[in-house]
């Protein structure tokens, strides 16, 4: 059973609103590898209840040097890479256990549904999170890291999708807001303040019409507005720093 040549890899801090789910979507696997970084809520309290779980502890450095070093913890070298905040379903759970693993160059991608305050959005993402860490990792960003595709990589997408438990109460949309935007700003500048604008307001049109959640009532606005106030601080962050660096 390929399942059972699976390691899952996750990275968390303070995830305790979302990890038992996501833990309890994982128990066919034989190793989970938790990676936590200065974690202080009941997180690894409630990773210490499932036997398949190995709690490792580090530095945040990043995500993609963070997923990095978790990835050297597993036993096997085919990685499942996923988020605190994910669950699998048994369809997905099937598909993965049918994989033919004896290739190594070959990655898979899974489909992943948004899920904004428990409704689902109507945005999903198709992301590389099934691969073998003998040939290849994470790329080195500091936010939205991915897995590095080398050339002539078979990339095979599954079929089933997974959740994602992305907000589950609106208090995560403020702290996330300053943790992906302190990120997404570091050492970075934006010197026309017109970019902010029009980057909050593209975020907006491209959540709320584009991508359909206009059909999503008051959850969809929400949704929207969220993207909008992340560009919008992220981007504002960069134009203070051009200001601040100017005046040096």
């Amino acid at each position: 059973m390929s399942i059972k040549q699976i390691s899952v890899v996750i990275i968390a801090k303070n995830a305790e609103e979302t990890i038992e789910e996501s833990l309890q979507s994982l128990e066919r696997f034989d190793e989970v590898i938790l990676y936590l970084n200065d974690s202080s809520d009941k997180t690894e309290e409630i990773a210490q209840t499932y036997s398949n779980v190995t709690i490792v502890k580090g530095n945040f450095i990043g995500f993609g040097d963070t997923k990095n070093a978790a990835l050297q913890h597993t036993k096997n070298d085919w990685v499942l890479s996923l988020d605190s905040d994910e669950v699998l379903n048994t369809t997905l759970l099937e598909e993965i256990d049918s994989i033919d693993l004896r290739d190594s160059t070959v990655i898979y991608q899974l489909i992943r549904d948004n899920y904004f305050l428990g409704k689902k959005t109507q945005s999903s993402d198709v992301i590389v999170r099934l691969f073998n860490k003998t040939y290849t990792k994470f790329n080195d960003n500091t936010v939205h890291e991915k897995v590095i595709i080398p050339t002539n990589t078979k990339v095979v997408r599954l079929h089933a999708h997974f959740k994602h438990l992305n907000i589950t109460n609106i208090n995560q949309t403020l702290t996330k807001i300053i943790q992906y935007t302190d990120l997404g700003a570091k050492d970075k500048q934006t010197c026309f303040f017109m970019t902010i604008i029009f980057k909050a307001l593209f975020a907006f049109f491209k959540t709320y019409i584009l991508q359909g959640n206009i059909l999503k009532g008051w959850v969809g606005f929400a949704l929207a507005i969220n993207s909008a106030n992340k560009r919008y601080y992220k981007y504002l962050k960069q134009f203070i720093h051009c200001k601040t660096n100017r005046k040096k």
